[in-house]
């Protein structure tokens, strides 16, 4: 099964295998349905993060945000737009870290709003800052190969 990508479920922390090709026709978690590569942006909390950051094959980027934070709240709405763009080949999740704040401290996060892409199990890097969906779009493209 070399073609099958591990995929962690946002929801419920369970491990999946899914094969390559079927990545574009929607596949669910196995233990709770929730789709797992569907261009949608996923709440996140640590130990999912945890868990998708060392096992997931498909690249992560994770908006580290609050909900007082202005340019949070207006990058959200072009951190889903560039989720859509780059479904199902890079997963898009969210984390509150108002929340919980031992994440800020755990990955050093000085500001927010903070997006930081993760791939095979390392930080790939960083871009601080409110962006425009195009602007996401290229920082992902530029760090990590998107598949076609």
């Amino acid at each position: 099964m070399s073609d099958a990508v591990k995929l962690t479920c946002a929801q419920c922390g369970q491990g999946n295998r899914v094969p390559a090709g079927k990545l574009a026709a929607g596949p669910k978690c196995g233990t709770c349905g929730a789709k797992l590569a569907d261009g949608k942006v996923a709440e996140l909390e640590p130990k999912v993060l945890k868990k998708m950051i060392r096992t997931d094959d498909l690249p992560l980027i994770v908006d580290f945000w609050a909900p007082w934070c202005g340019p949070c709240r207006m990058m959200a709405p072009e951190f889903a737009r560039a989720a859509q763009a780059l479904a199902p080949h890079v997963r898009f999740a969210k984390i509150n870290t108002e929340q919980y704040p031992q994440v800020s401290a755990e990955r050093n996060i000085r500001g927010i709003p903070l997006l930081i892409l993760f791939h095979k199990g390392k930080e790939v890097a960083r871009l601080a800052g409110a962006r425009p969906a195009a602007d996401i779009e290229r920082f992902v493209r530029a760090n990590v190969t998107v598949g076609a």
